[in-house]
């Protein structure tokens, strides 16, 4: 698809979106706009496996009589296939052309009716019951538990609310997914930018599910250096698992995704996202739970780990922690203020030998004291884990303009001796009220960290002897010149200049003062 057609469907997709804007706030009418474009997926994803099974008898997936034995009996067969290969299934007269067609029909036939909402929920309910106790149970429970279509905020009415949904579902109905051409990610593509612009409209909640694309491609690019296939890639806190696809476009193949959220919305916001982006449902592993507090993938290591954990997030700091293998080895915790350090030690626990981290900080964590900065103490002279310290520009993150950097840590470092420091807050680009990385910016990051080379006001390679003598202060400008100097100030141009300026000033009081005897008046100097 061109890049022309591509921001049509973008477009359009947001325009649609619209539809429900000013009935209730950004990120609620985005679980109902993401969601039905999720059922739509599914049904067209449906109706083309099912074609494929019926060629060799002459029939699609619409010419099937579900009222009849015969029709029940195709069903079934498809059924037990369609759940293994997809997941889940849906009748034909489940297939959201077939629902967006009666809550838009005109048909006013005695007893026809455009009335869906009822029907439309059981739907729904249906694509999740089609997959209990099968593999795909976990990937498909309760995934449509936010579009609440009771919901006062559709409308006061049922009718109303009926008419708004049908009205999105006609909508939607009319726009081609092409699903069929397997090479183009055209949805994935479109619902990626649903989401960031749902996350650039809703402030401080944003950064609950959303990295902005620039730097999920700064970590990604990070993680796959030097690989071209991953057996696995982890985001403790995945919010909509945008950041575990992101890596995926880095290499050739990634055997599977795992990730872990706590946002019940959140979640389900990031299972959808993987069966949109045509990950079969055993290739990932989602779960919902605290990551900190109640760790879903313990005992299981990955080759690449990324992460954009909130900033400074409080949590227990429980002193049972200190017998979790976890935190065990550091002697001390996290403050529970700050969980940042927290996130950065369940992540290296997870760090297979041959595998890379790099995770978003507040810029704090580089050089706050106390039990961080023994921790971070332990991460270098100990371990010697830490590969690089990246500071990025302020206000790139929805709903924050605080500064932050990204942390590099590999268990089996190439340069042992050193750490590289890079300062890019200073290389960015403008739109609005936010910053943005630019391509340039994002390019020259990655090949300062694969190349390793110091350059003036922008990157240092710290020995570790130094990072010692700064006792394990990580404050970028203690290793990369930040000083701007000003130019020298010539004082006899500007003296040169206040006498130009004084005569013109003269000249101008001459000609006034000639004005006003002509009219006869008294000059205001």
């Amino acid at each position: 698809m061109s890049e022309n057609n591509k921001k049509q469907l973008e477009q359009q997709l947001w325009n649609i979106a619209n539809t429900l804007r000013g009935k209730m706030d950004a990120d609620e009418f985005r679980d109902y706009i993401l969601g039905f474009i999720f059922y739509k997926y599914l049904s067209e994803k449906m109706e083309l496996y099912a074609n494929k099974i019926l060629t060799e008898d002459g029939l699609t997936y619409h010419d099937i009589d579900e009222t009849t034995e015969e029709g029940q009996e195709y069903l079934e067969a498809i059924k037990e296939e369609a759940v293994h290969s997809l997941g889940y299934f849906l009748k034909p007269s489940e297939l959201f052309s077939e629902m967006a067609k009666k809550g838009n029909s005109d048909n006013k036939e005695e007893g026809a009716s455009n009335f869906i909402l009822d029907e439309l929920t059981q739907v729904l309910k249906h694509i999740e019951q089609s997959t209990m106790g099968t593999e795909s149970e976990d990937d498909f429970n309760k995934l449509f538990e936010d579009l609440d279509l009771t919901s006062t905020k559709l409308g006061r009415t049922e009718a109303a609310k009926n008419e708004l949904i049908a009205k999105v579902l006609g909508h939607l109905d009319k726009i081609d997914f092409k699903l069929e051409e397997t090479e183009a990610d055209v949805l994935g593509d479109a619902y990626e930018y649903l989401i960031g612009q749902f996350a650039s409209g809703a402030g401080k909640k944003a950064g609950e599910f959303y990295t902005p694309q620039e730097v999920s491609k700064v970590l990604a690019k990070l993680v796959t250096t030097g690989k071209t296939k991953l057996k696995s890639v982890y985001d403790p806190t995945c919010g909509s698992g945008s950041l575990l696809l992101r890596v995926a476009k880095e290499v050739q193949e990634v055997s599977k995704f795992y990730g872990q959220e706590l946002n019940r919305t959140t979640y389900n916001l990031a299972r959808m996202n993987m069966i949109l982006h045509d990950v079969h449902f055993q290739k990932f592993d989602i779960r919902q739970d605290d990551t900190l507090e109640h760790p879903q993938h313990l005992g299981q290591e990955f080759e690449a780990i990324v992460a954009n954990p909130p900033f400074s997030a409080q949590w227990s700091a429980n002193p049972l922690h200190m017998s979790d293998d976890r935190f065990s080895q550091y002697g001390k915790l996290a403050p529970g203020s700050k969980a940042d350090f927290a996130f950065v030690q369940h992540m290296v626990h997870h760090l297979a030998e041959n595998g890379t981290m790099a995770l978003v900080l507040p810029h704090g964590a580089l050089f706050r004291g106390g039990a961080e900065g023994h921790i971070r103490q332990y991460l270098i002279e100990d371990r010697n884990y830490l590969d690089a310290v990246i500071g990025l520009p302020a206000n790139i993150f929805y709903g924050t303009s605080i500064p932050t950097c990204i942390l590099v840590l590999k268990k089996c470092r190439e340069q042992a001796d050193n750490i590289l420091f890079i300062n890019a807050s200073q290389h960015y680009g403008k739109e609005k009220t936010q910053n943005y990385l630019r391509v340039e910016d994002i390019e020259k990051i990655i090949s300062t960290y694969r190349e390793r080379y110091p350059e003036n006001k922008y990157s240092y390679v710290a020995p570790l002897s130094e990072v010692k003598e700064n006792g394990y202060n990580l404050n970028i400008p203690r290793y990369v010149d930040t000083f701007a100097e000003e130019e020298a100030t010539d004082l006899q141009e500007i003296a040169n200049s206040l006498f130009e300026l004084e005569e013109e000033m003269q000249q101008t009081d001459s000609i006034i003062a000639g004005f006003c005897e002509e009219l006869g008046i008294t000059k205001p100097f």
